[in-house]
C-alpha cells in the first residue's frame, strides 16, 4: 500500500530569477501550513548558475540560479528552449505533477509550459495540469510564443497573486487574462511572495478546497468509467466464450459424413 505522501497531489514549484528552490520554499513557508497540507511540493533549482548579482544576497545564502536569460526589454531570450527541454524531462521523470506554482520568472515559465501543453506542443504523454498558482507572473513577449502559449483562454484552474507596488503588476494582470475564470488575490506589497492576511488566506484555502473536491469527483468518475469499461470487456469475453462452447456442442452432435 502507498503512503499518505504518495496519495498527495504533486506541485512543481519554480523559483524566481537568480534565487533558488530552497529560497522559494522559505518564501512559501510564510503561508498558513494548512494550505498545502494535501500536497507534495518540489522545489528544483534553475538550470543555470546566476550570471550576475542576486537581489537576495546578504540575507539568504547562495548558490543562486536562473532558468534562462533575457534582454532589458524582455523581447530576447537566451537558453529558453534548453530550459523548456530540461523541465519537460524533469516533469516526465519525476512526475506526474498535478500543478505548477511559480514566482516571477518561475511563474512566467510555468504559464508557458501549461499553455504549450494545452496546445500539444510539449508533454503530450504527461497528464494535463490541473492547476496553476502564479505570484508576480507575466507573459513572454515574442509573437511566436504568444501565438501558441496564449492562443486561447486556458481552462486550467488558476490563482494569481498581484502586488499593488509590484513593477510587474500590469503584466501579472495580463497573464491572468490568459486563463479562464482566474482567482486574483491582491496584496499591498511589491515584487515578492507576500505574507497573506486572514482574508487572502481564506480565499486561497477556499480555492484549494474546491480544487480538491473537483479532483476527487473527477477521480471517482474516472474509476466508475474504468469499472464500466472493464465490465463491458468481461461481458464480451464471456459472450465470446459461450459462443465457442455452443459451436463445439453443435459439432459434437452433428453426424459424421461417411
Amino acid at each position: 500500500m502507498g503512503s499518505n505522501e504518495d496519495k498527495k497531489m504533486k506541485i512543481l514549484c519554480l523559483h524566481g530569477f537568480r534565487t533558488s528552490g530552497s529560497f522559494l520554499n522559505k518564501q512559501i513557508s510564510k503561508w498558513d501550513p494548512s494550505i498545502f497540507a494535501n500536497f507534495h511540493l518540489e522545489f528544483p533549482d534553475g538550470l543555470y548558475p546566476a550570471g550576475g548579482k542576486s537581489d537576495i544576497e546578504g540575507f539568504f545564502p547562495p548558490p543562486y540560479y536562473e532558468w534562462f536569460q533575457f534582454n532589458k526589454e524582455f523581447t530576447e531570450y537566451t537558453n529558453l528552449e534548453e530550459c523548456i527541454s530540461y523541465l519537460c524531462e524533469y516533469i516526465t521523470t519525476k512526475g506526474p505533477f498535478d500543478g505548477l506554482l511559480g514566482f516571477s520568472q518561475g511563474a512566467t515559465l510555468s504559464a508557458l509550459l501549461i499553455g504549450y501543453q494545452s496546445q500539444g506542443k510539449v508533454l503530450k504523454d504527461h497528464p494535463p495540469f490541473k492547476f496553476f498558482i502564479s505570484v508576480s507572473g507575466s507573459k513572454f513577449r515574442i509573437p511566436s510564443i504568444c501565438e501558441v502559449a496564449y492562443k486561447e483562454p486556458n481552462k486550467v484552474k488558476s490563482v494569481h497573486f498581484i502586488g499593488e507596488k509590484d513593477w510587474l503588476k500590469l503584466p501579472s494582470e495580463d497573464l491572468a487574462k490568459a486563463f479562464r475564470d482566474p482567482l486574483i488575490i491582491r496584496h499591498p506589497q511589491g515584487h515578492t511572495v507576500p505574507r497573506l492576511d486572514e482574508a487572502a488566506t481564506e480565499q486561497l484555502l477556499d480555492w484549494v478546497k474546491k480544487l480538491l473536491v473537483q479532483t476527487s469527483q473527477n477521480g471517482e468518475a474516472r474509476m466508475e468509467q474504468q469499472k464500466t469499461e472493464e465490465a463491458c470487456e468481461a461481458a464480451k469475453e464471456d459472450h465470446s466464450l459461450m459462443e465457442k462452447m455452443k459451436q463445439k456442442e453443435v459439432e459434437a452432435v452433428e453426424p459424421l459424413n461417411i
